[in-house]
């Protein structure tokens, strides 16, 4: 090829890159912790409502501080993750009204068993229930007991991909525990169990990994311990650039171990610290001493606090761009 040619074909190159669609920047992924105090990090706070660029939301493990189906912070819910079946991430009842009780020791009156506060959000909202394990099938059971359609319930076992909207859900990995508590059974089976100091276990936990359309890719830890996949499974092959990961310590990875995840591991541009098991502030501001002050002193990379209400915006690459 002559030099002329070469120049004409780059030329044609460069013009071909830009009329070609790009991947789009400025698009963002609002995040919007649901806690039981407005404007704090309290003990029981767990739940999450992710909005994708596209309008898709995504709600993730409601536990007991997302005040029922008709909570307005709720909106319209496409789908619902839940990382396992523990009460705190299930939910057997939700508060009243906002602020019940304190940070410490949140109220929740209003009884949600034995479906659990998950199971009637997603009949209210006919939105998906995305889990894994061997959840399918009792969930189906119970959607469909509590008046909705069994086939919201959809399955996710490792290794598959699910899409809602323009968001991609894959489980992942979690060490941890996923025995179902008796009141969340028949009575006959439930008192059974109980007599016997056991729960019913539904396989194993798992964690999420969300992909968005402006190129977020997100670690939703749930509950979990120290584990080789989120080295080799979630960074090594679904690239996170952004990451939810439990602090709590006893049940799960504690602020130093928790750490080690995020900067060795899983290595984020970005981390949102949850089930800290604690108040973690005061007035909006971290509590000095507590597992989230020594996580946030302890992690590399920017560690966002989830105040309860306060939407965080990121951009594609798992920068908080807005609301920080």
């Amino acid at each position: 090829m002559t030099k002329a040619l070469s120049v004409f074909a780059a030329a044609l190159l460069l013009a071909a890159c830009a009329t070609s669609p790009q991947p789009t920047t400025t698009a963002r992924v609002k995040v919007t912790p649901l806690g039981s105090h407005d404007g704090e990090f309290c003990a029981r706070d767990r739940a999450i409502v992710f909005e994708d660029p596209d309008g898709t939301r995504i709600l993730y493990d409601a536990g007991f501080t997302v005040r029922g189906a008709d909570d307005p912070r709720l909106g319209r819910i496409d789908a619902v993750l839940l990382t396992h079946v523990h009460g705190d991430h299930l939910g057997p009842a939700h508060q009243p009204e906002a602020n019940a009780g304190t940070c410490a020791s949140p109220q929740f009156t209003v009884r949600d068993t034995p479906y659990s506060n998950t199971v009637k959000i997603a009949v209210a909202k006919k939105a998906k229930l995305v889990v894994g394990a061997e959840l399918n099938s009792y969930f189906a059971t119970v959607v469909a007991a509590a008046g909705g359609d069994p086939r919201q319930v959809v399955i996710n076992r490792f290794g598959s991909l699910q899409k809602v909207g323009g968001v991609s859900i894959a489980t992942v990995p979690a060490v941890h525990t996923n025995g179902l508590a008796p009141e969340f059974l028949d009575k006959e089976l439930g008192d059974a169990l109980a007599k016997n100091g056991l729960t019913a276990y539904v396989g194993p936990p798992n964690g999420y990994v969300v992909k968005f359309s402006n190129g977020l890719v997100a670690y939703l830890s749930g509950d979990t311990g120290l584990t080789a996949e989120q080295d080799l499974v979630v960074r090594r092959y679904y690239k996170a650039n952004f990451a939810v990961i439990n602090i709590g310590d006893v049940f799960t990875t504690g602020p130093a171990e928790a750490a080690y995840v995020i900067d060795e591991m899983v290595k984020p541009t970005e981390v949102i610290m949850s089930h800290a098991n604690e108040v973690a502030t005061s007035g909006g501001k971290v509590v000095a001493g507590s597992r989230t002050d020594q996580f946030i002193k302890a992690v590399k990379v920017p560690a966002r606090v989830p105040l309860s209400g306060k939407t965080m915006e990121f951009d594609g690459g798992g920068r908080c761009v807005a609301g920080c």
